[in-house]
């Protein structure tokens, strides 16, 4: 069961499962603890993993001011101090890769190790182009289904799509009981247009995986593998004939990968392994 814990001046819903090291898990844009759901039951016999409603998504309010990603990455220190976690491997996908570029950045002490799914540094053109796509389709849809089904042709394979597996996440969103506003969704996804951290990574000091989809219309490679070239011996690898969120899609693989990382990151660190 989930909890609030107060972060700052926030309740934040948490959830917490496991046992094992620390791993903190930072969603998307709009996306609560259950993105993570294939994570938080794949992963709990080997980690002890807390993953959390951002602010203004699912049970965690947006304040009245304008969110931004620093703001965001000192929500995600709060939850690890408010539950007395002095560090954690860190995975983030999205949106919430760029949370986790600014945990690292501006608090070094809480972070053992990075994963970064679906990233990059600045949003080039294209991606910008492709967010305020969003902004008019929000908009313009006809209702709130047929919003996500054109969102979703961003995120996720034809395979997907064709499996049924698009379908029923949509059907799940629509009857979640903690909707995002439209309000929400857009101030959570301006924080990001302008946010850059390119110049800047060469601060993060902690092994790093950046992982992209080959086939991710908006976090394409060349942006993951700018981000990696810039951290300090940063792992960069292209996830083939994938989308946007492969730790949803093929979650198997996804998991074994991030635990082998995670695995060689303790071991480096200190001198520790799990199985």
């Amino acid at each position: 069961m989930g909890k609030h814990v107060q972060a700052g001046q926030l309740q934040v819903w948490t959830e917490q499962v496991g046992e094992g090291p620390d791993v903190l898990l930072i969603g998307g844009l709009g996306d609560t603890v259950e993105s993570w759901q294939h994570q938080l039951e794949g992963l709990a016999d080997r980690y002890r993993l807390t993953a959390f409603d951002n602010r203004g998504a699912g049970r965690t309010a947006m304040p009245a001011e304008p969110p931004t990603v620093e703001a965001m990455a000192d929500d995600a220190a709060e939850v690890l101090r408010a539950l007395g976690i002095e560090s954690a491997h860190v995975a983030g996908f999205s949106g919430g890769s760029i949370i986790s570029q600014e945990l690292a950045l501006r608090h070094p002490g809480l972070v053992r190790s990075l994963v970064l799914q679906s990233t990059w540094s600045a949003m080039d053109g294209y991606l910008k182009a492709l967010t305020g796509a969003l902004h008019w389709q929000l908009g313009r849809a006809p209702d709130p289904r047929s919003f996500l089904e054109y969102f979703y042709l961003l995120v996720y394979t034809p395979r997907a799509y064709n499996s049924g597996m698009v379908e029923k996440i949509i059907d799940d969103v629509l009857a979640f009981e903690h909707p995002q506003s439209d309000e929400d969704f857009l101030k959570f996804l301006d924080a990001f247009i302008g946010h850059e951290t390119t110049g800047r990574l060469g601060g993060i000091d902690v092994p790093t995986l950046v992982l992209a989809g080959g086939i991710d219309p908006m976090s394409r490679p060349e942006l993951g593998r700018a981000v990696a070239d810039e951290i300090p011996g940063a792992l960069f690898e292209v996830m083939a004939g994938e989308a946007h969120q492969p730790f949803q899609e093929i979650p198997g693989i996804w998991n074994a990968r991030v635990h082998e990382f995670w695995q060689d990151a303790d071991r480096k660190h200190s001198g520790t392994t799990w199985s």
